[in-house]
């Protein structure tokens, strides 16, 4: 079963992208979702990533929890 992971404090210069070779180290990713202002379309700072199975999402969350990205 799929687990949706919010990921926040990013740069507004995290992509998608980097976000997806940064979790795919931990497992199979389902979807990655950069949230931006609807207005601008500027990213907003946080994002959502759905990983495949629950133990690829916790073995992400050990590793990545307070871990620095894009500055």
């Amino acid at each position: 079963m799929a687990q949706k992971l919010y990921v926040g404090n990013l740069s507004y210069d995290t992509t998608e992208g980097r976000l997806r070779t940064l979790f795919a180290e931990y497992g199979e990713i389902e979807s990655v979702s950069v949230i931006t202002d609807r207005e601008t379309g500027r990213p907003k700072g946080f994002a959502f990533v759905e990983m495949a199975t629950q133990q690829a999402a916790e073995a992400a969350i050990r590793a990545l929890d307070g871990k620095t990205v894009d500055d």
